[in-house]
């Protein structure tokens, strides 16, 4: 029980910007329980968005306003800890480099233009998603599990995955973690399908999105890292943004 209350401590303080100033040991057993956590991290940021989403809501503001708040607040509680991962991986396949150059621009902490552009467009692209929520009234409950459903594909990630280097957070996470970790990851989000049936369906799209993702990345990299699971959690977003409205949308057309 222990382990499990340490490894949720340390979803959140990995996951989140959110203060928990505890300090936890970093081993097997919080590591797995850490992965399993990963969902639940999600439905807590889920939450947080669709009662902003509700609450300014109530206050009749312009739907721009509100998007770009959502948006902000998005951004504020994960610390942009995957935006990072997303320019990085936007520099590295923009290089056009050989494997290991392209590498070394993945480590490098500098920005290029192709990190800058993937990030202004991810952040467009979200805004604009979020305003269309908004505006057609997309469930809010589809909200609060999206962050869920994408943190599931993260962790089904770097279980499928084999690392690039025997080094670094993702190398350590990987080697203590296994399909089982993956399956409990999963029970939140399922246990929530059992009252809004249309989550199975964002989860076979997100898996879906993972398997796309897992063969672009090894074909390009031979390998995963702890920068390319935080880039498939910010795409798998996007893509589960841009997938529940058009079928919103569609339906209600």
């Amino acid at each position: 029980m222990k382990s499990a209350l340490y490894g949720l401590v340390l979803a959140f303080q990995f996951l989140t910007r959110l203060p928990l100033p505890l300090e936890c040991p970093w081993n097997a057993a919080t590591r797995r329980w850490a992965l399993r956590a990963y969902p639940l991290v999600g439905l807590g940021i889920g939450a947080l968005l669709a009662l902003a989403a509700w609450g300014l809501g109530q206050l009749a503001l312009p739907t721009p306003l509100v998007a770009l708040a959502l948006l902000s607040l998005w951004v504020a509680l994960s610390g942009g800890l995957h935006l990072d991962g997303v320019m990085d991986l936007a520099d590295a396949l923009g290089s056009n480099q050989p494997l290991e150059r392209r590498l070394e621009i993945m480590k490098d902490p500098q920005v290029g233009s192709f990190g800058l552009l993937a990030l202004v467009f991810l952040l467009a692209w979200k805004g604009a998603l979020l305003w269309a929520f908004v505006e057609y009234h997309v469930p809010l409950v589809w909200l609060f599990a999206l962050p869920a459903i994408a943190r599931c594909m993260g962790g089904a990630f770097l279980v499928l995955g084999p690392c690039l280097r025997p080094a670094g957070m993702a190398y350590s996470a990987r080697r203590s973690v296994g399909n089982r970790d993956v399956a409990l990851s999963l029970v939140p989000v399922l246990a929530a399908a059992l009252f809004t049936p249309a989550l199975a369906l964002w989860l076979l799209v997100a898996a879906l999105f993972t398997a796309l993702y897992r063969v672009a990345v090894l074909r390009a990299f031979k390998g995963i890292n702890g920068d390319m699971v935080g880039a498939l959690i910010e795409g798998g977003e996007l893509w589960l943004l841009l997938t529940m409205w058009s079928f919103w949308w569609f339906a209600t057309a």
